[in-house]
Parts: structure tokens; C-alpha cells; sequence
């Protein structure tokens, strides 16, 4: 486990291009936790470590970086460095979260395999203060930077997903393309889907919304500002690794080429 880190230390936004409007956003990559948060945890060593390799988006930060190496107009990137077993930066921290009925809003409660994380009555407000709010001011200030720089903001969140459902998923019996492209009706334009299908379509298909849907935008901006898009691009782990929590493969370079075409298509 880590030391206390400033709300300042526990996210890092990568510069990019003066002109591209690009943010790779990668929320779920680390297994950072805090030993302060830590013990809070009711898991024991070997239950925390199996349930951070169920819950990470492995990888995933590494794959934006080489894509960001890769693209001529090098986007920004917003990386999480702690766990989201510390918060979720994307769920939303209020009784609005569909995940509440999972014990996974902000702060979970819950592991993936429905088992107690924290007691079912933990009060996660001091977590929420010390990292989740930081965390969305300084995203939506990163936002707010593009905007004024280059006139619109494009979000790719990136994201990866298990091969076979968990036991927490609210929709794991749909499809489960090799890539899922989660969208929003007010955020998503049709040309950055048409544009992420192109770039993905060396992987065996794409799907919209299923097993995961929707996209992240600040909500100062969420439904109020057209010149935000966003999209979310979930990468089927057995793609590019070995499941759970496994090194990465060859496929991993391979995906980092597909989402630097993306960005670079984005960034136009």
C-alpha cells in the first residue's frame, strides 16, 4: 500500500498538443490504495489482490500512452493514479448512480463478486471529499482548457472489460463485442462512432452500449455544451492479456495503433 497522497498527487494530466482537443481519459488503470484507505478494507491481503485483478482496467494506461506516442497531434491524457477501489471517478456521488444497487456508487461497498469491500454502512464522505470532488474539478478544468484553446473538447475514455460477466454487472448478459463503444445521445456524435469503428475494426466487431453504456463528461458540461464530445472505448481484456490481472500480450500494441488512428481522426 502507499502513503496519503495529496488529492493533487492522486490523478496526473499528461500535456498534449497546443491545438488538439484530444483527452484520453484513463480512470481505471492503477492499483494504487492508500494505506489510510486501506483500513477501511475488510478484505484480507489475498482477497484485496484477487479483487484488484477483477476490477482494473489492466493496462489501459499503457495503451494510451503508446497511442498518444503514436499520433502526429498528441492528445492530452487524464490518468488516475489510485485504485478505483479508492473512489470511482465516474460514477456519479449521488443517489443518480445505477450502481448504488450494486454497493458500487462512488465509493464501493461491494466487490466484484458481491462480497463485503467495507461495511454495508460506511460513511464515504470523507473519501469523497479528499479525492472524488478534486478529481472532477480538475477534469473539468482540463476540459475547460481545450475549450478555450481550441474551441471543443473530445473525451475517449478508455476503458477495458472482462471476457466472461462478474457477478456485479447490472447488464452482463448482453453481447460482449471485443470492443464496446459506450456512448451518449447528447455527447456522441455519429462520426466519432463511425470514426472508432473504423479504427477497431481489426478486432472481430464492435457494439454499442453493451455489456457497458454511456461516456464520461464533466457535469458542468454534461447535456449543456455540444462542443464536449465524448466517447468510451472498452477493450475486451482477452485481447490483450491474461485474465485477471495478467501481464499484457502482443495485442496490446496492436490496440494502442487502433486508438492512435481514433485520436487522430478525433483530433481533425
Amino acid at each position: 500500500m502507499t502513503a496519503a497522497p495529496r488529492p493533487s498527487d492522486s490523478f496526473r494530466l499528461h500535456p498534449g498538443s497546443p491545438d488538439s482537443p484530444v483527452i484520453l481519459h484513463v480512470p481505471h488503470s492503477s492499483r494504487a490504495v492508500p494505506a489510510e484507505v486501506r483500513a477501511g478494507i475488510t478484505l484480507d491481503e489475498p482477497a484485496l489482490a484477487r479483487e484488484l485483478d477483477h476490477i482494473t482496467d489492466s493496462h489501459t494506461e499503457e495503451i494510451a500512452a503508446r497511442a498518444a506516442e503514436r499520433t502526429p497531434t498528441t492528445p492530452w491524457r487524464f490518468v488516475n493514479r489510485l485504485s478505483r477501489l479508492v473512489i470511482d471517478p465516474e460514477r456519479f456521488p449521488d443517489e443518480r448512480e445505477e450502481m448504488l444497487a450494486r454497493g458500487m456508487g462512488a465509493v464501493y461497498t461491494q466487490t466484484t463478486h458481491r462480497e463485503e469491500l467495507r461495511p454495508a454502512d460506511f460513511d464515504g464522505q470523507a473519501l469523497t471529499e479528499r479525492y472524488f470532488h478534486p478529481y472532477a474539478e480538475a477534469m473539468t478544468a482540463a476540459v475547460g482548457e481545450r475549450l478555450r484553446a481550441v474551441g471543443r473538447a473530445v473525451i475517449l475514455d478508455v476503458h477495458s472489460y472482462p471476457s466472461k460477466a462478474l457477478p456485479y454487472e447490472l447488464h452482463g448478459d448482453g453481447p460482449r463485442p471485443p470492443i464496446c463503444l459506450g456512448t451518449d445521445s447528447r455527447h456522441t456524435p455519429a462520426p466519432l462512432i463511425e470514426a472508432a469503428r473504423e479504427a477497431f475494426a481489426g478486432f472481430g466487431g464492435t457494439d454499442l452500449d453493451s455489456p457497458f453504456a454511456g461516456t464520461y463528461v464533466p457535469l458542468r458540461y454534461y447535456g449543456k455544451d455540444p462542443r464536449v464530445t465524448a466517447l468510451m472505448v472498452e477493450i475486451r481484456r482477452d485481447l490483450y492479456m491474461d485474465e485477471p490481472g495478467g501481464p499484457a500480450g502482443p495485442g496490446l500494441h496492436d490496440l494502442a495503433s487502433a486508438l492512435a488512428r481514433l485520436v487522430e481522426r478525433a483530433s481533425v
